[in-house]
């Protein structure tokens, strides 16, 4: 009995001391994370991005589920007791993802200022299990430029066809407004986006770990 509350005791010990090297407030920068990644490996960081940016690039050590599967299992992850930062690419996913989780009621949770793009910025460690494959944000780019593109130049024939690079501009401008993107969404659902990989049970047994992840670094985990 005296053992087990010791362990407890050095546990409970720890959390603390990783909740206290944690910001105040809801978003931590990019450096801030590399320095305490360095003091704390135990820090749990979850990425939003669709599997296919995962693979593609990532924090070592991170874990995966992507935004469109956070919602089936947003309780479960709102009950991890450890601190978490949200990362994504530019930080958008994130603050969706952050909004759910504390409407689920997680407190100790921080998003990664900047995403990815931050990260890569200050020289922060990367891992890559896969092919290279398109940013979201870049393929949004790529297809509303190029539907506006197609509407322009149809309308010369059409001119009617001008409202559909209207109608482009009308939903960017909404996403921006409400911080969202069905663009993005639909995009994410394309089996270039997706992986076979969709262990969420695993993600969770990780993230509640005591000693932290059980993997090496660089090493897949999640979707």
């Amino acid at each position: 009995m005296t053992s087990t509350t010791s362990t407890t005791s050095h546990h409970s010990t720890h959390d603390a001391a990783a909740s206290s090297s944690l910001p105040a407030t809801d978003v931590i920068d990019a450096r801030s994370l590399r320095r305490l990644r360095d003091t704390d490996p135990d820090i749990r960081i979850l990425d939003v991005r669709t599997g296919g940016e995962f693979e593609s690039l990532h924090i070592p050590g991170s874990y995966n589920v992507p935004l469109d599967t956070l919602g089936e299992h947003v309780r479960d992850l709102a009950d991890v007791e450890h601190p978490v930062v949200l990362v994504c690419q530019s930080g958008n996913r994130a603050a969706q993802a952050h909004g759910r989780l504390v409407e689920a009621g997680k407190d100790t949770l921080h998003i990664l200022e900047g995403g990815m793009q931050a990260w890569q910025q200050v020289g922060g460690d990367t891992a890559s299990t896969a092919q290279s494959r398109w940013a979201m944000d870049r393929q949004v780019r790529l297809v509303a430029g190029s539907l506006s593109l197609f509407a322009v130049l149809l309308s010369l024939v059409v001119p009617k066809a001008k409202w559909g690079a209207a109608a482009v501009a009308a939903g960017l401008t909404y996403s921006a407004v409400s911080n969202t993107c069905a663009m993005a969404t639909v995009l994410s659902k394309l089996p270039y986006n997706r992986t076979d990989r969709c262990d969420v049970a695993g993600v969770l047994a990780e993230l509640n770990r005591v000693s932290g992840p059980s993997s090496t670094p660089d090493s897949p985990k999640g979707i």
